[in-house]
C-alpha cells in the first residue's frame, strides 16, 4: 500500500472525532471570545488554503528544478550541503513542531487522569513509531539484497526510505490543515496564515530535496508533489466541514490527534537521524572532507534552527 493510502486510512478516526466531539461536555466546549467569528473565520480560511497551496507547490517544486543548475547536481558538493540543510527543516518539524504539540494534547487537563496523566504516552508512542520504521527499514533493505544486485538494492531501500518519510510528513500537513480548518478563532488564524506557509515551504524543500535524490520517475515525482501540496489545503477544506461539531479540546479530538501526532513525529525523527543524516555523514564522500561536514553541520543547524524558529507561530 502506497504512503497516500496509508495516510488517509490513519486519519479516519479524525472524522469520528468530528461526530463524537459534539458530547464530550466542558472540555468540548468553545470559549466565547471576541476573536470568535464564524463568518469572518471562513474567509481567512479560504485565503490561507490558496496562500498554503502555493507555498507547498513552490517548497517541494523547487529542489526539484536544481537539475538544470549545474552547481546543484547530486555528484557535487553544494547538493550534500543543501540536502543536509532539508534533513535539519525535518528534523526540526518532528521534535519542535509534531512533538511538542502531540505532548501538550496528550497532557491536557480535558484528558482523565487516568492513564493519560500516568504514562508518557507520547514518548511511548514516538518510540514504537521509530522502532516499527526501522523494521520496515531492515525488511525493506533485505527484500532487496534478495531479490536484486548491490546497486539496486540500495536504491530500493532509498525509495522505500522516501515513501515513509512522505507518510509523516502527510500525516503531519494533514494534521495541521484540519487544526486550522476546524478553527473559528480569526485571531489565531491570522497569525497562522503566514506562519504555515513559510512552514509548508521549509517542509516541501526537505521532502523536494529526498525526491530528487530518490531518482524517481516524472510520474512518481509528480503524484508525491500533489499529495505533498494539497494535503494541508485538504486538511483545511475538511476542518470547514467539521467546524460545527468539532472541537479541538475535546477528550475524542485530543487523543486522536495527540496519538497521531506523536507516531508522526518517532517517524520524522527516526527518518532525518537515520536514514539522511547518518547515512550522508558517514558516507565516503563527506568523510574525505572536514571541509565538507563542517559546512553540511553548519547547514543542518541553519536548517533546524530556522523551522525551530518557525515553532513560536506554528
Amino acid at each position: 500500500m502506497n504512503s497516500p493510502s496509508v495516510s488517509i486510512l490513519l486519519l479516519l478516526p479524525l472524522f469520528v472525532t468530528a461526530v463524537s466531539a459534539a458530547d464530550d461536555g466542558a472540555c468540548g466546549a468553545e470559549t466565547s471570545s471576541s476573536c470568535n467569528d464564524k463568518s469572518g473565520a471562513l474567509s481567512l480560511k479560504l485565503i490561507a488554503t490558496f496562500s498554503i497551496l502555493v507555498a507547498s507547490v513552490i517548497g517541494v517544486c523547487l529542489p526539484l528544478t536544481t537539475r538544470s543548475v549545474a552547481a546543484l547536481n547530486p555528484e557535487r558538493s553544494l547538493f550534500v550541503v543543501v540536502k543536509a540543510f532539508a534533513s535539519g527543516i525535518i528534523l526540526a518539524t518532528g521534535f519542535m513542531h509534531v512533538l511538542p504539540d502531540s505532548f501538550d494534547m496528550l497532557s491536557s487537563t480535558c484528558l482523565p487522569d487516568s492513564p493519560w496523566h500516568k504514562f508518557p504516552f507520547t514518548g511511548f508512542v514516538a518510540m514504537l513509531s521509530a522502532l516499527v520504521t526501522l523494521m520496515v527499514d531492515s525488511i525493506a533493505t533485505s527484500f532487496y539484497s534478495g531479490k536484486l544486485n548491490k546497486t539496486a538494492a540500495g536504491d530500493g531501500a532509498v525509495e522505500g526510505d522516501r515513501e515513509v518519510l512522505e507518510l509523516g510528513i502527510v500525516v503531519h500537513s494533514i494534521v495541521i490543515g484540519l487544526s486550522l480548518g476546524a478553527s473559528n478563532n480569526t485571531c489565531t488564524i491570522k497569525g497562522l496564515v503566514a506562519a504555515l506557509c513559510f512552514h509548508q515551504m521549509f517542509e516541501g524543500m526537505g521532502l523536494g530535496g529526498c525526491i530528487l535524490q530518490a531518482e524517481y520517475s516524472k510520474a512518481k515525482r509528480a503524484i508525491m508533489v500533489f499529495f505533498f501540496s494539497t494535503t494541508t489545503p485538504f486538511g483545511i477544506l475538511v476542518g470547514i466541514g467539521m467546524s460545527k461539531t468539532y472541537k479541538e479540546n475535546s477528550p475524542t479530538a485530543l487523543i486522536t490527534v495527540g496519538l497521531l501526532n506523536a507516531s508522526s513525529a518517532g517517524l520524522l525523527i527516526y527518518m532525518a537521524l537515520v536514514d539522511l543524516l547518518a547515512v550522508d555523514f558517514m558516507g565516503p564522500k563527506m568523510q574525505s572532507s572536514i571541509r565538507l561536514q563542517l559546512k553540511s553541520f553548519a547547514a543542518v543547524l541553519l536548517g533546524a534552527g530556522g523551522m525551530s524558529l518557525m515553532a513560536k507561530w506554528a
